[in-house]
């Protein structure tokens, strides 16, 4: 539970300001230019800096960087939330993105190393799959709830209560494993790799305000891209690698990564959509969106820790991966049917209870499954691997198919407004219609991550009592 709770700010953090930025934007005076930065600052941090802070968790200490992480985050999130100035804010937000980095891969690879035992190990990924699929829909519910009860700083202070009794927690409970004698960090391969996450990032966030074939986007993914094959290459020659490449060659654990970021490109960008959908379409209060989210968040729980978890020890991996891929799209093919005047409960519902239970069927089995058998030197940066590929997944969903529902909605708004007394009306419907083609986009994605996961996750199902055990020992050792 100590470890999920900090996994769960980490992942809250992503949305939780979302529903609080209108507020915050009018009381900085921050422009409509530039309060992307409010969400990109920390996405960009956070994903460009995981694979080092994976890295630093396996030479100093996975419990000592647990603590450092949740004391930076809660530092920061009270220096965020007592901003007076939009860069304040900004690079308030950056900061919580750096110590997520350091805090998310040694939370999971505490998990990794904690619980061997099959049974014990299914359940404790259960929980932690779903505070990590369900933490952003939480994140809108919090938010909208601070936001319109409270006010938008105390969706930044929440996260210092909830720091303060992690760390109590950990420095109880939690046991640190020893470091490693002649480990060294690689540099190099920090800056290459840190470098063209980052960019890679940065140019899909910058891509849906000035578009895809902008010179500086294009520069960003030029960059990012020859930024990455300069790292691969290095990971091949430097002597104490950042990212061993033998932990990607696996082909259970490369189609996991692959799923995940897959599988969270559709979820966030509907995410995006539904938000927008429920508060100016539908014209929810901030609060009742975040509630609306509610039946989402609890089908991922349900999805993950009762079905997935007590299947794990019986079925391969990617019989609960692919159908859940499945399970998920048909939930986003019935969100292509929304209007100006569909109903909550008979179109929206449904659809978010498929959604969360394919979702929960996801996550936890791409978790466990993608840092098993990983030897103990290595289950840091495994699971930054795995963060990445999530945090990574969620950038590129936000701006992608933010871009096709925007110029969607453009040429149907230009090709149907004959009469301008009908404007608000067409304007609607052509916002619904760019929602719709983009929802299309994210259900296609959602079903190449169940096939990524049905064809390339080989890995069987875990046998009961020691001689799992042991084999683990011997692939650490």
């Amino acid at each position: 539970m100590v470890i999920a709770l900090a996994q769960l700010m980490v992942v809250l953090d992503a949305t939780i300001v979302n529903i609080a930025l209108p507020s915050a934007q009018e009381d900085l005076g921050i422009s409509d230019g530039n309060r992307q930065w409010v969400i990109t600052a920390y996405t960009l941090a956070f994903g460009g800096l995981l694979l080092l802070g994976g890295r630093i968790a396996d030479l100093v200490g996975r419990k000592r960087t647990f603590v450092i992480g949740l004391v930076g985050f809660a530092a920061a999130s009270a220096l965020g939330g007592a901003a007076t100035t939009a860069g304040m804010l900004f690079g308030a937000r950056a900061l919580q993105g750096v110590f997520a980095a350091v805090l998310a891969p040694s939370a999971l690879s505490l998990l990794t190393t904690t619980f061997s035992d099959p049974k014990e190990r299914g359940k404790a990924f259960g929980i932690y799959g779903a505070l990590a699929g369900s933490g952003s829909a939480i994140g809108f519910i919090v938010g909208g709830l601070l936001t319109e009860y409270l006010d938008w700083r105390w969706c930044l202070y929440v996260n210092v209560p909830i720091a303060v009794i992690a760390v109590i927690g950990a420095l109880a409970l939690l046991h640190d494993s020893p470091t490693h004698e002649g480990a060294r960090l690689d540099v190099p391969g920090a800056v290459l790799g840190c470098g063209g996450l980052v960019a890679l990032v940065y140019g899909f966030a910058e891509a849906e305000p000035r578009g895809w074939t902008d010179p500086l986007v294009l520069g960003l993914f030029a960059g990012g891209i020859a930024l990455l094959t300069a790292f691969v290459w290095w990971q091949t020659r430097a002597p104490v690698p950042l990212l061993p490449l033998h932990i990607v060659k696996d082909r259970s654990r490369a189609g996991c990564f692959l799923t995940m970021a897959l599988a969270v490109i559709g979820m966030f960008g509907l995410f995006l959509f539904l938000t927008y959908y429920l508060q100016v379409i539908l014209d929810y209060s901030p609060v009742l969106t975040g509630l609306a989210f509610l039946p989402l968040t609890a089908a991922i729980i349900i999805g993950s820790t009762q079905i997935a978890a007590r299947l794990m020890n019986r079925v391969a991996p990617r019989l609960l991966m692919a159908p859940g891929a499945l399970l998920a799209a048909v939930g986003m093919v019935l969100l292509t049917r929304l209007t100006v005047d569909s109903s909550y409960s008979g179109d929206i519902l449904p659809a978010l209870i498929l959604l969360g239970l394919g979702m929960g069927l996801i996550f936890m089995p791409v978790f466990a499954t993608a840092t098993a058998g990983v030897a103990p030197q290595d289950s840091g940066v495994t699971s930054a691997t795995v963060n990445t590929a999530q945090q990574v997944g969620g950038s590129i969903g936000t701006a992608l198919l933010n871009t096709i529902a925007t110029t969607s909605s453009t040429a149907w708004i230009a090709a149907h407004l004959t009469d301008p007394a009908q404007r608000e009306l067409v304007t609607k419907q052509g916002i619904v219609h760019g929602y719709t083609v983009a929802i299309w986009w994210a259900a296609a994605i959602m079903l190449l991550a169940g096939v990524v996961a049905a064809l390339m996750v080989t890995a069987k199902a875990p046998r009961h009592g020691t001689p799992h055990q042991e084999q683990l020992a011997e692939r650490a050792v």
